[in-house]
Order: C-alpha cells, then sequence, then structure tokens
C-alpha cells in the first residue's frame, strides 16, 4: 500500500511552488522593503502550503476545510501582493505574469481539492489530488 503525504496533493504541490517563486522574487525588491512588503508577501505565500499540509490529516471534513479556507484567504492576499508589486514596477511585466499564472494554477487546485472534500465524491483524501 502507498505512503500517502500532503506532498502527494497536487494543490500542495502548485502552492509550494508558488512560495519558492514568490522568495525568489521578493529577493529583488528594494531593501527598505525587507521588512515591510517582503516579508508580508512571503509569509502569506508559505501560509498557503503550509495550511494545506496542516488540514491534510484532520480528521472532520469541517476540520479540513478550515484549513484549506484559511489557505484560499492567504492565496487572495498573495493576489493582492501581485497586483501591488507589479503597479510599484518591482517586477517586470514577465514576472507579473509568471507570478500571476502559478496562483491562478494553485487557486484552481486548491478549490478542486476543496471541492472534492465537500462532495466526498466516496474519495478517500489522499486520492483527491
Amino acid at each position: 500500500m502507498p505512503t500517502y503525504s500532503f506532498e502527494n496533493v497536487i494543490a500542495w504541490q502548485k502552492a509550494h511552488n508558488f512560495a519558492l517563486l514568490a522568495y525568489r522574487t521578493t529577493q529583488k525588491f528594494p531593501i527598505n522593503e525587507r521588512f515591510g512588503l517582503c516579508d508580508q508577501f512571503q509569509r502569506a505565500a508559505v501560509s498557503i502550503s503550509a495550511n494545506i499540509a496542516e488540514g491534510y490529516k484532520k480528521l472532520g471534513k469541517a476540520d479540513k476545510l478550515r484549513f484549506f479556507n484559511i489557505a484560499q484567504g492567504s492565496l487572495e492576499e498573495c493576489r493582492n501582493y501581485i497586483l501591488l508589486v507589479r503597479d510599484l514596477k518591482y517586477i517586470s511585466d514577465e514576472e507579473f505574469a509568471e507570478l500571476r499564472d502559478s496562483i491562478e494554477e494553485t487557486s484552481k487546485f486548491l478549490n478542486l481539492y476543496c471541492k472534492g472534500i465537500v462532495n466526498n465524491n466516496g474519495i478517500k483524501d489522499e486520492e483527491v489530488l
């Protein structure tokens, strides 16, 4: 029998990749943003995958969805930061597109994962990838 982990969840994989991208991107921000926007953006990005991981092992559907909802809130916070850093001209158009595409992909899979939990579909959480 295979071992299942939050690492098998595509939503977590997408969120993890987004966090890595957010960290790479914020390293290029002005030094005066190190303890402001950089910190906020990084924390929100990490929160997405961390809450998916934490919710993964929760036993109750409501408990799982609470953590996934927190992840969705952090995802929307990051969506705001992506627009803000674009408008502040901290990132290029190409970097904006990469961040936007990554957050959209993460959102899509997180929503599908939540929908699978809500609908139950006779599928074990580990199989809802």
